[in-house]
């Protein structure tokens, strides 16, 4: 499962130590209810229409990070931009609906399914007789096999970032003609939905050199809606036109054009016309919803079509005015992605290695409490995610955070106690350079930021203030940015929060520890933003062999992290209120997740997994119990709170080998409700996602859950009393 940038499908979460008193608890919430995964919490918001509503022709213009590294979604290198030119110009066998759920793509299968269990899985894939690549040639058998020999494992020449089901098959054969393609599996592989989306031709992966380095910069043969024409790495652009032997609707665009536009500054170019879509960050989606009156709920939108909560629009500041008028002819689409935000505590080492600390770490967290604070200025649906696994609407969901259970002080308090953590307890003085209780919390020092005033946190909400009105932050704002001080400080020290409950949202633009996940994934785990911590009634401090519990809380530092910081800070008024004292660490963006998460350097931290429609392959490695590596080291694969379970990685193994639907997805919620139980992470909320559109773009936005149709996107024909298509401006 991997947003913004997206991860490998590999990417996932974390496992914890079980105690016996948590398998007491109930294993899964809600099994009484016939489908426990519901419905998405917010629909697609794309405005959509009927092909014969939009013009034909025009030039899209649509923002991604950067130019793609690879255009080879299997490589390490992988990023947003490589899933968005595959979804464009490759075939994938199933994609995404707006429930999350894979559907078989009728323009590249006439039928896929399991004909033989016995004595082994073989799933018979039958072709559109009229697929073919931009060369002319049929896409058929040979193809299957070239991909599936490159990404098998056993060739270590190949440069692949995993292989994930494609190890467990057999052989591929040619069926009883050239449109039917046989796989035989060697092991039971219950996600084979998963695989050959996206489909790359032979020609790319028939060879070690041709998948290493002959896909990274170019596409010779595609078989999409749309080709790679040209990629300018020097302007920043990536041309995608349309496909002349593509046999499905033709596509409405004349052109894509990719262009790479940094996150800060896509509301300027938004404003000067470079841009017709963008995702924008929500102080940016805040401007830009001025331009438009709220539009009506759509019943593709679900609850995503409430407005933004912003200003009175009848007493506009002279700045908001300025903005209403440069962002006349967008508007805001929004939906919530397929990825969560989660805090993640590390077992590895220091007072979390204890199950009950963790534990009574979880029951301190008022969650509702933190979703509101993130979504409701959003006008998305605020609500706790209550899996590890699967989101509202995807089939794994289950809510089964009774593993845990709710906000309760008591409860938390009385863990705490019988880890031996007393509320009171004598503290020794620290020597020189010792550390604290929390692995690698250094002491703060004193006038460097690490005690943080009042007075710092206004700087940084005057900072956050001054952006979302299009003025640039102050000095000192600055300063902090590039790492004036020493990046720490103490959450509620003098009882201060860091900035004005409200003046911030969650969504930071930047991703952390990115890999590639197919089929329109999203980034790998990437920080989140959040809104302003009140402050909060202190308690005595807990302590336990003289040192008191102090936990380092690592966040990014960047600017456009500012809400993350906040929403740390939240959460440390959260755990201070039952004597738990935590130091935010705030490291540079660049190092945040390779120095800090990846390596275990951090105690608490906030970061963003994507799910995936197929969690019994791409979660197993993010809850995979670390085992020690031949020199020694602890091999942790994604499991980066360093933290599992023999049964948790069983039940993993029993999912992905169950052919039986239905059974499959109850091992996969028993596996959930055990990661819960062990609190090694914490879901907290839904990610958000804004898209800023010209409000006569049809057929794109917000996508949610699901993959977009490249072939439908494009101008409303004119009359509809919306812009022009840039292409005619």
């Amino acid at each position: 499962m991997s947003h913004e940038g997206i991860a490998t499908r590999s990417v996932m979460r974390s496992v914890a130590f079980l105690g016996a008193s948590a398998l007491a608890v109930s294993v899964l919430a809600g099994c009484s209810d016939p489908d426990p995964a519901g419905k998405p919490l917010a629909g697609q918001d794309i405005a959509p229409a009927a092909r014969a509503e939009i013009a034909d022709g025009g030039t899209l213009h649509w923002a991604v990070d950067a130019v793609p590294e690879t255009l080879n979604t299997f490589q390490s290198d992988a990023d947003a931009a490589t899933t968005r030119i595959a979804q464009a110009a490759l075939p994938s066998m199933f994609r995404f609906d707006a429930a999350g759920r894979p559907q078989r793509n009728p323009a590249y299968l006439e039928s896929a399914k399991v004909v033989e269990t016995e004595p082994k899985q073989v799933v018979l894939y039958k072709l559109n007789q009229q697929a073919v690549w931009s060369d002319g040639r049929e896409i058929g058998a040979a193809d299957f096999a070239a991909q599936w020999r490159a990404l098998s494992g056993k060739d270590s020449a190949y440069w692949t970032a995993r292989n994930a089901g494609y190890d467990r098959i057999e052989k591929i054969q040619r069926g009883d003609n050239d449109l039917e393609v046989r796989v035989t599996f060697g092991q039971p592989y219950a996600d084979w939905r998963s695989l050959f989306s996206p489909l790359y031709p032979k020609e790319v992966m028939g060879t070690p050199d041709a998948f290493n380095d002959g896909a990274r910069r170019k596409l010779k043969v595609s078989a999409g809606p749309f080709v790679v024409k040209q990629i300018d790495r020097k302007s920043g652009e990536v041309l995608l036109t349309r496909n002349p032997r593509w046999w499905g609707e033709r596509a409405k665009l004349k052109e894509i054009v990719l262009r790479a536009v940094p996150r800060d500054e896509r509301a300027a170019a938004l404003a000067a016309g470079d841009l017709d879509l963008a995702e924008v960050d929500p102080a940016a989606a805040k401007r830009i919803a001025l331009a438009a009156p709220p539009r009506p709920q759509s019943p593709s939108a679900g609850g995503s079509a409430t407005p933004l909560m912003g200003p009175e629009r009848r007493s506009l500041t002279p700045a908001q005015k300025r903005d209403k008028a440069r962002f006349r002819g967008f508007e805001v689409r929004k939906s919530l992605e397929p990825a969560y935000t989660q805090l993640a505590l590390n077992g590895g080492e220091g007072p979390l290695a204890d199950e009950r600390v963790r534990r009574g770490v979880a029951r301190a967290l008022d969650r509702e409490e933190l979703a509101k604070l993130v979504l409701s200025p959003l006008g998305l649906p605020a609500e706790p995610v209550g899996s590890h696994l699967a989101l509202s609407g995807q089939a794994a969901y289950a809510d089964n955070s009774g593993a845990i259970g709710g906000q309760d002080t008591a409860e938390a308090q009385a863990l705490l106690a019988d880890a031996g953590w007393v509320p009171g307890g004598p503290v020794e003085e620290r020597k020189k350079g010792e550390k604290a209780a929390g692995s690698e919390a250094d002491k703060p020092k004193k006038g460097s930021g690490s005690e943080k005033s009042e007075k710092d946190s206004k700087k940084d909400s005057k900072k956050d203030s001054e952006k979302e009105s299009g003025k640039k932050g102050d000095k000192d704002s600055a300063k902090d940015s590039d790492g004036g001080d020493d990046g720490t400080y103490i959450v509620g020290e003098d009882n201060k929060a860091d900035g004005d409950e409200g003046e911030h949202l969650a969504q930071d633009g930047k991703q952390y520890g990115s890999k590639q996940l197919p089929q329109g994934g999203v980034p790998g785990a990437y920080a989140p933003q959040g809104t302003a911590a009140p402050a909060g009634a202190a308690v005595r401090p807990l302590a336990k062999d003289g040192k008191a519990l102090t936990l380092r809380f690592v966040v990014p530092q960047g600017e456009g992290s500012q809400s993350l910081r906040t929403v740390a800070d939240r959460i440390g008024i959260m755990l201070e209120r039952v004597g738990i004292r935590t130091v935010i660490s705030k490291v540079s963006d660049e190092s945040y997740f390779k120095d800090h998460i990846a390596s275990g350097q951090y105690d608490l931290a906030l970061y963003s997994w994507p799910t995936s429609a197929y969690p019994a392959t791409d979660a197993r490695p993010i809850y995979a119990k670390p085992v020690p590596a031949a020199d020694g080291s602890l091999n942790v694969e994604q499991n980066y709170t360093r933290v599992g379970t023999d049964q948790v990685d069983q039940l993993f193994d029993q999912a992905v080998a169950t052919l039986d639907e239905s059974e499959s997805r109850s091992l996969i919620r028993k596996a959930d409700s055990r990661i819960w139980a062990a609190a090694g992470s914490i879901p907290l909320y839904q990610r958000p996602q804004l898209t800023a559109a010209r409000t006569n773009i049809a057929n794109a936005g917000a996508f949610g859950f699901g993959t977009p149709l490249y072939e439908d996107m494009g101008f409303l024909k004119k009359g509809s009393g919306a812009p022009a298509p840039s292409s005619q401006r």
